[in-house]
């Protein structure tokens, strides 16, 4: 299993590089970032100098949007930076939640994100592609470039979409019922649509908290330090419940139930411990969508995604034990789990 680092790019940005450089020295293989314009620094700037303080870390957005930049522009990016530093990098891509909210937007329409990943990554490799009837390539992206598309989804129109069209699946969430359903939904309509569905990528992304035991004590503090989460993933469920209905076959209840007494949600605090407007995600919610305990607890969690069928688990580092937990997975849960 392939272990990821997801940060926002708070400033200092010399914070976010040296993060990510002791990742690698951890046995980490993937930088993340989000990516929202207005409430955190410019990704693509920092992805250039962790990629020159890495030797081997592959970095990309988690995720990104295709209405927020332009298509070509965000192929370009890639682009120039494999070009640099040798295909290192993934398009995670999705439909732009606080990125287009903030900005006063909405969300992008799963028909943008499929026609977006087909034009980036054909650029990203010094392809042609169709830019709204204008046939366009890069002419010096070198041959053997490679730009991997991984897509974000929980509906079940974007886990279709994904396993047809995306080179990965990036999930927002780490609980074992819905990662199964999800990841087999994925691998159904790859297979459906006449592909292997051992070439699209798994990628489970969410807070981890390793605590020096299991007490009571130790664990209400890492619930309380990963509760964010719950709202976070709650926004895209609203989404859901908004389209689908509050019931209905589409959704699993087990993803759709607790959102029930959510109030409102309030950028600022976004991806944020202490966010005052994720106090209606229950404790059995956090326990199940993170992951959180010693580090046994961590490694009995990432083995039983492993035999789901994932391929990387990516650690969403915003709490108070930021480099705690990035030396306790190296040191615990990276050579356990790889044993």
């Amino acid at each position: 299993m392939d272990f990821g680092l997801v940060l926002q790019t708070d400033p200092p940005a010399s914070r976010v590089i040296s993060l990510m450089k002791r990742a690698e020295r951890n046995g980490f293989t993937h930088g993340w970032t989000f990516d929202s314009a207005v409430l955190w620094q410019e990704p693509f700037v920092i992805y250039s100098q962790i990629l020159a303080n890495t030797t081997k870390l592959t970095v990309g957005p988690m995720v990104t949007n295709p209405g927020t930049r332009t298509w070509e522009v965000t192929a370009s990016t890639f682009a120039t930076l494999n070009d640099m530093f040798g295909n290192r990098t993934i398009c995670g891509i999705g439909r732009g939640d606080s990125a287009m909210r903030v900005a006063g937007r909405k969300p992008n329409t799963l028909a943008r994100i499929s026609e977006a990943m087909k034009v980036i990554r054909a650029l990203g490799r010094g392809d042609e592609a169709d830019l709204g009837g204008t046939s366009i390539r890069l002419p010096w992206v070198a041959e053997g470039a490679e730009l991997p598309v991984w897509m974000a989804a929980y509906g079940p129109k974007a886990l279709k979409m994904t396993g047809e069209e995306a080179d990965g699946f990036i999930l927002q969430l780490s609980d074992l019922y819905l990662t199964e359903y999800m990841v087999k939904a994925v691998k159904e309509a790859a297979a459906a649509a006449g592909r292997d569905p051992s070439q699209v990528t798994i990628c489970v992304a969410a807070p981890a908290y390793v605590t020096a035991d299991d007490s009571p004590e130790a664990l209400a503090h890492a619930r309380e330090q990963c509760r964010w989460f719950g709202g976070m993933v709650g926004n895209h469920v609203a989404d859901l419940v908004a389209k689908y209905g509050e019931h209905s076959a589409q959704v699993p209840e087990e993803l759709t139930d607790y959102i029930k007494a959510r109030q409102g949600y309030d950028y600022a605090h976004h991806g944020r411990s202490g966010n005052p407007d994720t106090q209606f995600v229950p404790d059995e919610i956090v326990d199940r969508f993170c992951v959180i305990g010693p580090a046994e607890r961590h490694i009995e969690k990432l083995a039983a995604l492993r035999a789901l069928g994932v391929d990387q688990f990516a650690v969403y580092d915003m709490h108070d034990a930021q480099e705690a937990t990035i030396d306790a997975y190296g040191a615990k849960v990276i050579p356990a789990v790889n044993a």
